[in-house]
């Protein structure tokens, strides 16, 4: 059992905080293969085929992370984990700017 670091358990509520995104953007994403298809057609399927790998591939991304991080806080010669990078956080806005402009394209298709 490992030493608790935290007693307010930060690395794990900011580990299900992520967890939490990254499934609504899947639950998004499937949604989207669902509701689009009379509206844009096929290409919906695809968007939302895209959508689903990719937060499938952000939430592998981010439970490897949390691993890495609770592993080096727990560790006996415990150093501070490196800053994040921002790429994550980067990645998935761009996926939701994104899907915002798919969704723009369609609001103005249909008007």
């Amino acid at each position: 059992m490992s030493t608790l670091f935290d007693p307010g358990l930060q690395p794990e509520r900011t580990g299900l905080a992520w967890q939490r995104t990254c499934l609504s953007f899947l639950a998004g994403s499937l949604a989207a293969m669902k509701v689009l298809p009379p509206l844009i057609g096929d290409w919906s399927i695809l968007l939302g085929l895209t959508g689903s790998v990719e937060a499938v591939a952000l939430l592998f991304i981010v439970r490897r992370r949390y691993l890495r991080h609770h592993h080096r806080l727990t560790a006996e010669t415990a150093g501070r984990p490196p800053l994040a990078s921002g790429k994550l956080a980067a990645t998935l806005a761009f996926s939701v700017f994104a899907a915002g402009i798919v969704s723009l394209a369609v609001a103005i298709r249909l008007a």
